[in-house]
């Protein structure tokens, strides 16, 4: 009742205020003034650069868990020494660290670079403890199991290990994924064209024209459009789980069914077990 309260109060001040008047959203479909083609572009920099940044930091961060895994002392510090360096780096620094100071070494890098290795280096050490913790989440008796049957660890690791830890982690490796999008809305500070930055940059310029009567629409677009990206992304990981769980029960009706009939070609009652 509280929250109700609450939202229908705010709806009255905007209302009140004249913010609900459906005159004021026309605009935000009216390609006369160029609004939607440039939110519209908005939302495809903004999905570009974070679909960069998932692939790139998906790979990296289970290179990096793999590594952290390592029973190799030499492997496993300086990997341990990355992670928790660039976890405790905050992102925003990350990517002014990108933009400002790369090009004075002689690397040359654009906006969408300098936000692209940002997300990247940020959200790798972050996906690398996920997936570490998913691993290691598996029963042991997995890997020894594996192991008796004369698998290599990288076997082990690749065939056994992963995929059942897959699918533990990935509510979680979804919502990291989400947060990744969201923190594309960085990109303002470095001119990045994101959402954030070019709802701004109508606001600039729809203020000069007209005053300052789109404000509260633009931004509201701008965190409506990212609310659906992310709710499709959320869906879609449900998606994939769902599927995963399926495919995992039917692999285990077959093996079941396989074993049954494996029993009664040995006699019935009298089968003798199968080691």
């Amino acid at each position: 009742m509280f929250v109700l309260g609450l939202v229908g109060l705010v709806l009255w001040r905007l209302g009140t205020n004249g913010q609900l008047d459906p005159a004021r959203w026309a605009i935000l479909f009216d390609t006369r003034t160029n609004v939607p083609q440039r939110l519209l572009g908005a939302l495809v920099n903004t999905l570009q650069v974070a679909a960069v940044g998932m692939v790139a930091a998906t790979v990296l961060g289970a290179l990096l868990a793999v590594g952290r895994l390592s029973d190799h002392s030499w492997v496993r510090i300086p990997v341990a020494a990355i992670i928790e360096f660039f976890r405790a780096v905050p992102l925003l620094v990350l990517i002014l660290f990108c933009f400002l100071f790369l090009p004075r070494v002689g690397i040359q890098t654009s906006a969408f670079g300098a936000l692209a290795l940002g997300l990247t280096l940020y959200n790798m050490a972050v996906l690398a403890e996920i997936i570490r913790a998913g691993i290691l989440s598996v029963d042991r008796g997995q890997s020894e199991a594996a192991y008796a049957l004369g698998l290599r660890k990288w076997q082990v690791m690749t065939f056994v290990l992963v995929p059942q830890a897959v699918r533990r982690m990935l509510p979680v490796l979804i919502a990291q994924l989400v947060v990744l999008l969201k923190d594309s809305s960085l990109g303002f500070i470095v001119g990045y064209l994101e959402l954030l930055r070019t709802a701004r940059s109508l606001v600039e310029t729809l203020n000069f024209q007209f005053g300052p009567i789109y404000t509260f629409q633009l931004y509201v677009a701008a965190g409506l459009i990212y609310i659906v990206v992310n709710v499709l992304l959320s869906q879609l990981a449900k998606l994939v789980e769902a599927r995963t769980r399926r495919s995992k029960k039917a692999a285990a009706t077959v093996d079941e069914t396989e074993l049954l009939a494996e029993v009664q070609m040995d006699g019935g009652g009298g089968a003798t077990p199968r080691i």
